[in-house]
């Protein structure tokens, strides 16, 4: 596995160093010269992908989507499959699958040792075979966010997760919002502003979920303007404000451009600051089939110039 690796990455620079050569000038600003890409979370179509996974994959590559973010790593599978099997499944549909999320939690850090335990270490191994550019977890454990100290010795344990994927394909760890770190604060300082800052760009892409943080009291323009440049990847989500629900939410995510959430400005924001990856995800749909409301997003996303 690691020769072929070698072997493919070393096909690859020779394949974007012609084309470099061939048409530098006319690329240098282009999405594809950027690495750009338009992609799904499939926890958006989370039920279908739990039923049927291959039937579902297929709707999504009917509908014109290419990249897919998966959402169900569980015992070295994904969806059930192997590593490789996925990735030929992938393949096979003309898909690939740049990033994935698998929470990093207090399992996967032995701190007698300072070191990852092997399921980590598998983790990123399986996340490198199927092709990843990005590990990303979304959650932060409660017990980690107990004083200002223990977040950020969680921040020392995600630089050395970037260390980790860097030596395996190149890859870089993430990190994903949801909406409490932006409500919980010390000494006055949001949760996710003490995480931006005590996290190495060079090892940590921030994934940032547009939608998610209106819960917390946030608006998606104003993170942008204060932290442009940070967010590799960001979660493409519109919300719309609803009668607080179980979990206290006032908002849930609806069809893009028909919330409140100025997504085509933040979008264009993220492509201008250095955001390459645009990742669909509706988990709430107002009536509509959840496959719908994806053929219907990125049809937004197209008709925006993505």
């Amino acid at each position: 596995m690691k020769t072929s690796r070698r072997e493919f990455l070393k096909k690859t620079a020779l394949s974007v160093a012609t084309f470099s050569v061939m048409s530098e000038s006319l690329m240098a600003n282009s999405p594809i010269a950027k690495g750009e890409l338009v992609g799904i979370q499939l926890y958006s179509i989370r039920d279908e992908m739990e039923k049927d996974p291959m039937a579902t994959l297929k709707a999504l590559a009917a509908q014109g989507y290419k990249h897919v973010e998966h959402a169900w790593y569980r015992d070295g599978k994904f969806y059930n499959w192997a590593p490789k099997e996925f990735r030929k499944v992938l393949d096979d549909l003309g898909l690939k699958m740049p990033s994935g999320h698998t929470v990093l939690g207090k399992q996967h850090w032995d701190e007698a040792k300072k070191d990852f335990t092997d399921k980590w270490k598998q983790t990123v191994e399986d996340a490198a075979v199927v092709g990843q550019q990005f590990v990303i977890s979304p959650w932060m454990d409660a017990e980690y966010r107990k004083s200002e100290d223990g977040v950020k010795r969680l921040m020392e344990v995600f630089n050395k997760s970037g260390e980790l994927c860097q030596k395996n394909g190149g890859m870089k760890f993430g990190y994903h919002n949801h909406d409490f770190e932006f409500s919980e604060k010390f000494n006055g300082v949001s949760l996710y502003d003490i995480i931006l800052k005590n996290t190495d760009p060079k090892l940590v892409i921030h994934q940032l979920d547009i939608g998610n943080l209106y819960n917390g009291g946030a608006k998606a323009d104003d993170v942008m303007n204060k932290w442009a440049g940070r967010f590799s990847s960001m979660h493409v989500k519109d919300e719309i404000k609803v009668a607080a629900k179980e979990n206290g939410h006032a908002y849930e995510s609806t069809i893009l451009g028909t919330g409140i959430v100025p997504v085509k400005d933040v979008v264009d924001m993220g492509r201008k600051t250095g955001t390459i990856h645009f990742i669909i995800e509706q988990e709430s749909y107002q009536g509509k089939t959840p496959l719908d409301c994806a053929k219907e997003d990125l049809a937004i996303m197209k008709k925006w110039g993505y």
